[in-house]
């Protein structure tokens, strides 16, 4: 696969202890981002893969950036299983993640990396609730992705009906005109995809035969 670079954001809030997904939405979560970062690093032994954890304590309290992308598996794999569950579950007015900003965060460390060479891409993991988030906010994100070139691959596990058609449309906005091509029914390439995973099921069962790890394009998975 051709070279790219990778920002992995883990959903680390308090939600992430249910236990609808096996053994629960966080080690579920955690196996899956294994599994995509084996993916990355295999098909392309320059390819780079940065952690960003959406949740942290202290007075922030938002999206903290774990490993910048790199192709050293070792700081990759310790910053994925190290990340801690935190984060308030009911604060008035605001969501136990902060999606846009946190994509923004993403954004930002793909901006900086050290080879500029490839393609960037970011897998958004989403188990907690998004009541607060506004759905402009989120197309805002989406458009600022395509104008800057940057892909986005969304897991939804939990909270789907809720969750799904805000990270619809922010997929959507950051495919741009290529999501809107498909309407009459013709065959379209999509670079970003949506990925929502039943309760239940794994999410890597359902990763590794997606275009998230397929590379291939077909519209996201509903």
């Amino acid at each position: 696969m051709p070279l790219e670079s990778c920002m992995i954001l883990l959903d680390n809030s308090e939600f992430m202890r249910n236990g609808d997904y096996i053994p629960s939405r966080m080690e579920a979560q955690s196996d899956a981002a294994n599994l995509i970062v084996n993916q990355k690093t295999q098909s392309n032994p320059e390819s780079t893969v940065g952690v960003i954890a959406m949740s942290s304590s202290g007075p922030s309290s938002g999206a903290q950036l774990l490993v910048s992308p790199t192709d050293d598996l070792g700081k990759i794999l310790t910053a994925l299983h190290g990340v801690p569950l935190c984060g308030e579950m009911d604060v008035m007015g605001k969501d136990a993640v902060d999606i846009a900003a946190s994509v923004q965060v993403a954004a930002l460390a793909l901006k900086h990396r050290r080879n500029k060479n490839g393609s960037q891409r970011i897998a958004l993991f989403v188990g907690s609730p998004l009541q607060c988030a506004d759905r402009r906010a989120f197309v805002k994100a989406g458009k600022q992705l395509k104008k800057n070139n940057v892909f986005i691959d969304v897991i939804c596990m939990g909270e789907l009906e809720e969750n799904e058609p805000k990270l619809r449309e922010l997929v959507d906005a950051a495919n741009g005109a290529t999501a809107a091509a498909g309407e009459d029914g013709a065959a379209v390439e999509r670079t970003c995809h949506l990925i929502t995973i039943p309760a239940g099921v794994l999410p890597s069962d359902v990763l590794i035969t997606s275009p998230i790890l397929s590379g291939g394009g077909g519209g996201g998975a509903g």
